[in-house]
């Protein structure tokens, strides 16, 4: 059985849906450990109420390498090999996507290289796109730039605000982020270049 390690630092509602997916058995997988760099993070909370692993390694004023080796170690005790960032702030450092290659995602709540960073959202009102949506993808050392997994589009109506057209991108992330995890566990794709394509 394959196993996940999710990264969060908030609500983690991302993470929800992965774990009721992981219930249901629409994810062969079982989550290993939850860890969140915030001890308020309502995440955590939820995960002990699920009986799972959850480890808080508080990030606050720790360089960001130092920090990342504490997480890369807390990973592998739990044998994880897949890892799932679930609204989690931080940045990673490249001794840390050097010891998950292609085995670290990210949903981000934007089309994709749409719109990266923080408050996607907003920039897609600032912008006046007609659709907006998001995206899950490998990570990589830069900003929200690895392969693309899966993509699904939100159109963006006259009268959104940015919580009106976030709760309907949460909709989608909740959908296809489930949806690339067993994509990507099942092993049947390959990546050439940028490009993520799916295999029998």
């Amino acid at each position: 059985m394959k196993r996940l390690g999710i990264l969060l630092s908030g609500r983690g509602s991302n993470f929800e849906a992965i774990a009721r997916n992981v219930a249901a058995g629409n994810i062969e997988a079982e989550i290993a450990v939850v860890i969140s760099n915030r001890p308020e993070a309502r995440g955590l909370e939820t995960a002990r109420q699920l009986g799972l692993n959850a480890v808080c390694l508080p990030s606050r004023g720790l360089d960001r390498e130092v920090y990342d080796r504490q997480v890369v170690a807390e990973l592998k005790k739990h044998c994880v090999d897949l890892v799932c960032l679930a609204g989690f702030m931080r940045l990673l450092s490249a001794y840390f996507v050097r010891e998950f290659p292609n085995r670290i995602l990210n949903i981000h709540p934007a089309l994709l290289p749409s719109f990266p960073g923080l408050d996607a959202q907003h920039q897609a009102l600032e912008h006046g796109v007609k659709i907006s949506g998001c995206t899950v993808h490998f990570v990589d050392e830069y900003l929200d730039a690895g392969p693309i997994v899966l993509q699904a589009a939100v159109p963006v109506l006259d009268d959104d605000t940015v919580e009106s057209l976030s709760a309907r991108i949460l909709e989608q992330e909740h959908r296809i982020y489930s949806q690339a995890v067993q994509l990507i566990l099942s092993g049947k794709y390959r990546i050439e270049g940028r490009r993520v394509i799916r295999t029998r």
